[in-house]
């Protein structure tokens, strides 16, 4: 699909088809009320009769509207004027653009970015509804021998703002929006992918492939047996009971000045999730292939960056393994030496990720980082707390929270920080290790963090728990992308305020 913006009239717009939005009770957008003008009360004669109301999800397709230059007129329900909400404005995008291209409207200059939400300006609204239009449109359909093909689908895509002065920034919006998008849907592809085949070194064989699509990628694979090379019995403990061998992926992404200190993303990548030893219930099992969505979203991106060319160092990892249940696998009980020497007494099995997190999180150190954030579908307890609207946050480090709230805010992919007071630690202790690998039920979200805290002393760290966020359930069930625009606005955020930095 292409996607331009504009700033121009809707009455001198000539188009296969014009989107113009309808208020409750019954009342037109500024748009609407220009077009109802040259229609010589056209669109208001329709309101009145009640054909549409104006709440939310609304739609009434018009043709041949008398003096309209566009073939057709799509008018959306946009609900209270006073009370659009950010979520609001992306589930009348998303009805929008599945109208459109259910109804074989090839092109369309669309007015609902010129809608106000209270903080928001036209580079929100534009990114939003590109997002929103590629999200509606995402579809995950390779391994059906019958796939649904939309006849006439939207092709062309105008998005028009209210003046000329704010063009600048809708085209950067564009662009921010499409690369944003298609990192998404990589993160999507990626997670949607099943177990048998995206596996650890399905993995590793997509980082590399990424290596070779963008110029400023380098990718190096560590294996199992450069694993035990360094140590990484934590690591490769959790692995041990898959025929799958594990490999962590390091992609590395030079955008920035030589000797800039890199921003480096972790993801946890679990590509399935059986329990191991402490079996998972059978019911929704399935989903454990999405335990890999950290990874997913962080492969998703360091696409986005690269198309974005943004400069500024990122070093994206993805921590490949599968955690299944044989003869050879980790037990309850076992007492596992990390990479930092560190020692774990395994009370469940299932508490796997941060067991192989932990040992990235020190191999990391080599890279001397600016900072780290990890993402990972890390523990039930987190949906429990947020559902699956927030992701959660965990840093001890108070500028890195409020960089990536702020990015979470921005890009309208929300994360809320949790807290880490000392005395969470106390529920790792163990009488037999430095430290056990589960809490207890209370704030076992927290705990988990705390656990991760012990290998990141070295430089600043976030943890994202992402365990409610990174997929959907149900009928419609499937991986949403999450959190690769909070990570994309956060990387957007650091190299605009580097740039700054060495520009002064």
């Amino acid at each position: 699909m292409e996607f331009f913006v504009k700033s121009g009239n809707p009455e001198k717009q000539r188009s296969a088809c014009i989107v113009v939005g309808v208020f409750e009770p019954r009342r037109l957008s500024r748009a609407g009320e220009l077009l109802d003008e040259i229609s010589e009360g056209y669109l208001s004669n329709l309101l009145r009769r009640g054909d549409i109301e104006g709440k939310v999800g609304q739609v009434l397709f018009l043709h041949h509207v008398p003096n309209v230059l566009s073939e057709r007129v799509l008018l959306v329900g946009c609900g209270k004027e006073r009370e659009l909400t950010e979520a609001q404005y992306k589930q009348i995008i998303a009805k929008t653009i599945s109208t459109l291209n259910d109804t074989g409207s090839l092109e369309s200059i669309c007015f609902l970015t010129e809608l106000r939400i209270i903080g928001r300006d036209s580079y929100w609204a534009v990114r939003q509804a590109v997002e929103a239009t590629e999200d509606s449109l995402y579809s995950f359909d390779q391994f059906k021998t019958t796939k649904e093909n939309t006849r006439r689908p939207l092709r062309k895509l105008t998005f028009n703002v209210s003046s000329r002065k704010e063009l600048a920034r809708a085209e950067l919006a564009l662009q921010h929006g499409l690369a944003v998008a298609s990192g998404t849907k990589a993160c999507k592809d990626l997670a949607n992918m099943p177990p048998n085949i995206c596996t650890p070194l399905y993995l590793s064989e997509q980082a590399k492939i990424l290596e070779q699509r963008f110029e400023k990628i380098a990718t190096k694979i560590v294996d199992a047996d450069q694993m035990a090379e360094l140590k990484m019995d934590s690591y490769l403990a959790v692995a041990r009971g898959s025929k799958n061998q594990p490999y962590m992926s390091i992609m590395t992404y030079n955008g920035g000045v030589e000797g800039q200190k890199p921003v480096v993303l972790v993801g946890k990548g679990l590509t399935f999730d059986a329990g191991g030893i402490s079996l998972k219930p059978g019911a929704g099992m399935d989903e454990m292939k999405y335990d890999m969505g950290g990874a997913a979203s962080v492969y998703g991106t360091m696409e986005a960056i690269a198309k974005l060319d943004l400069p500024i160092n990122v070093i994206g990892i993805l921590v490949g393994a599968e955690n299944m249940p044989d003869g050879n696998a980790y037990r309850p009980g076992d007492i596992l030496t990390t990479m930092s020497g560190q020692t774990v007494e395994v009370l469940n099995t299932d508490a796997e990720g941060r067991l192989v997190l932990c040992d990235a999180l020190t191999y990391v150190e080599r890279f001397e980082p600016e900072c780290v954030v990890d993402i990972a579908t890390l523990t039930g307890a987190c949906i429990m707390a947020l559902g699956h609207n927030i992701s959660a946050l965990v840093t001890p480090h108070k500028g890195l929270a409020h960089e990536i709230i702020t990015a979470s805010n921005q890009a309208s992919d929300k994360a809320w920080q949790l807290p880490m007071d000392d005395e969470y630690q106390k529920q790792l202790d163990s009488p037999f290790a430095d430290m056990a690998n589960i809490g207890g039920r209370p704030a076992g979200t927290i705990t988990a963090a705390c656990f991760l805290s012990r290998f990141t002393k070295k430089y600043n760290w976030a943890h994202l728990d992402v365990a409610g966020t990174a997929w959907r359930s149900g009928s419609n069930k499937g991986a949403t992308g999450r959190p690769v625009s909070l990570l994309t606005q956060f990387l957007i955020n650091r190299s605009e305020s580097d740039t700054t930095e060495l520009s002064n």
